[in-house]
């Protein structure tokens, strides 16, 4: 039998599990529930985010759709392509992934998009079962510190010998683990994170699975 890579109804993290039941009160139509990863089953190409936004990810059921934070994603992927449009409106239309797949380190809302450590533990296993799953020579990309962190421990890697950098490249033996500064609002607002500069990220991503 395959090994778990997401369950839709995990209420293992008991903070999380009461905080969405909290927000489903507030807001009835939101999706309110781990969200699944999102694109090509196939895929050589695992992005990493760190955990559904309020309302983005939350809300519609895919990850980094409806908020700030996909915009500057999809807009890559698509330019890259990775996505065939260059928007994700919600989970039921007809965006396609090609090569690519998009998860969290941390499937359900945390508070102030804050999962404290045993949350991220917990749904680790998630994590290190999607990155078994992938094909040798597969990229995992990380949005973030939190989300390289828990590459590394999904991957039995210690965390002082990769450290997170944006642009960084760490061969993990059957995949490469590459880092971006996330893609919020914040960071993209900041010049942080500048659209050339994410651009950078995926046209080395594209030229790794090219070779």
């Amino acid at each position: 039998m395959p090994a778990k890579t997401f369950d839709k109804n995990c209420r293992a993290c008991p903070r999380l599990a009461a905080f969405l039941d909290a927000v489903q009160e507030r807001h009835a139509d939101y999706h309110c529930r781990p969200v699944p990863p999102f694109g090509d089953p196939e895929a050589r190409l695992l992005i990493v985010g760190l955990a559904p936004g309020m309302h983005g990810a939350n809300r519609t059921g895919r990850p980094f759709t409806g908020d700030h934070a996909g915009i500057l994603l999809y807009r890559t992927l698509h330019q890259h392509g990775f996505a065939t449009h260059s928007k994700s409106i919600s989970a039921d239309d007809d965006l396609q992934l090609m090569a690519c797949r998009i998860t969290n380190a941390v499937k359900c809302l945390p508070p102030d998009n804050k999962p404290v450590g045993a949350e991220i533990n917990t749904c680790n296993a998630f994590l290190a079962n999607e990155i078994a799953g992938l094909p040798d020579g597969a990229i995992v990309l990380a949005l973030g510190g939190i989300a390289h962190r828990a590459v590394l421990k999904a991957a039995g890697r210690r965390q002082a010998d990769f450290k997170f950098a944006h642009g960084a490249a760490h061969d993990l033996g059957r995949f490469c683990l590459l880092d971006s500064y996330h893609c919020s609002r914040y960071n993209t607002n900041t010049r942080r994170l500048t659209p050339d500069m994410f651009s950078t990220v995926f046209a080395e991503v594209r030229s790794l699975l090219d070779k």
